[in-house]
């Protein structure tokens, strides 16, 4: 097994939660049981789940034949279409259409981006976890455009340490209900998992750090484009924060609420109205700055000319 060389950012940062931070082997329940088994290795020596990394350290996770995760159990590879923006012998870089699930999930065993990944890459890396074959971020089912993913172990842990670092760039675009007042500004506050309903997130004290600019770029009255740039990638951070700032994602039927618009194209909008557009970062290995961009898919693009028509035939 190739090892995982601990960078900096990492320092300091206990060894089960480093290891479910990667993304690349199960819950930290899962992370925690191969420490306790053995199967984790730091600087060729089996420590406990709680042993604080330094930089430089290097892990070794045996996870090929572990035995909790069947084949019966693995998602299936499945020949998905993808729309490839880059790839090299490092990473993939695609745009994720709306409607893809990244992993697999009760309700979502097949028809998964996991599952896409195990069809194109039989035989690769046996490093990567294959129940979650180089993700590294994700996007929510109903959220389109740019996602990266790591090809080997390398990849990933410098991938996992540049988003936790907040060196990534990434920059969205939305169409939510009315205009944000000031139309640009910071939304700095902390998210966490909502007390009641426990499958949803919410913003609340005692949560987890949570940063996202906006900036308005058009306005049509009862709905407004809006470009989003997140520090952080809390989950759903940006549908709980615009809900939070009374603006929520049109087509949102979690965060935001049924409206009765007469407008029929906003009414039967099929998805909440959020895309990925661009994402930025260095090359793990070379060095050199990246930045990639995905292209407003069909359904907000003709959304979009819809509005623009409507103001103008208003006016």
């Amino acid at each position: 097994m190739t090892p995982i060389v601990v960078p900096s950012v990492a320092a300091g940062e206990r060894l089960d939660r480093y290891l479910t931070g990667l993304g690349q082997h199960g819950s930290r329940s899962r992370v925690q049981r191969l420490i306790e088994a053995g199967r984790v290795r730091l600087n060729g020596k089996v420590v406990k789940a709680g042993f604080l990394l330094r930089v430089g350290d290097e892990v070794v996770v045996e996870v090929a034949e572990a035995a909790e995760e069947s084949p019966a159990t693995r998602p299936p590879p499945e020949d998905i279409p993808l729309a490839v923006l880059h790839e090299d012998q490092d990473l993939l870089v695609i745009d994720k259409p709306a409607g893809l699930v990244v992993h697999p999930a009760p309700g979502h065993w097949r028809g998964t981006l996991v599952g896409a990944l195990l069809h194109r890459w039989q035989g690769g890396d046996p490093g990567l976890d294959q129940g979650r074959p180089g993700i590294v971020h994700r996007l929510d089912r109903d959220t389109s455009g740019v996602l990266v993913i790591g090809r080997t172990p390398e990849t990933v842990a410098l991938l996992s340490a540049e988003f936790k670092a907040r060196r990534v760039e990434k920059e969205y675009l939305a169409v939510v209900w009315r205009c944000p007042r000031p139309r640009d500004g910071v939304i700095d506050r902390p998210i966490g998992r909502h007390p009641r309903q426990r499958k949803r997130m919410a913003v609340r004290e005692g949560g987890r750090a949570a940063v996202t600019h906006y900036e308005v770029t058009e306005d049509f009255g009862d709905l407004a484009v809006v470009r989003l740039r997140p520090e952080t990638g809390r989950t759903h951070q940006l549908r709980v924060h615009l809900a939070a700032l009374g603006h929520p994602l049109l087509g949102d039927r979690v965060y935001g609420r049924v409206r009765n618009v007469a407008d029929d194209l906003l009414r039967a909008f099929p998805r909440h109205a959020l895309h990925a557009a661009s994402l930025a970062f260095v090359h793990p290995r070379t060095g050199e700055p990246l930045r990639f961009e995905a292209p407003l898919p069909e359904d907000l693009g003709a959304l979009l000319a819809h509005l623009r028509l409507r103001g103008k035939l208003a006016s």
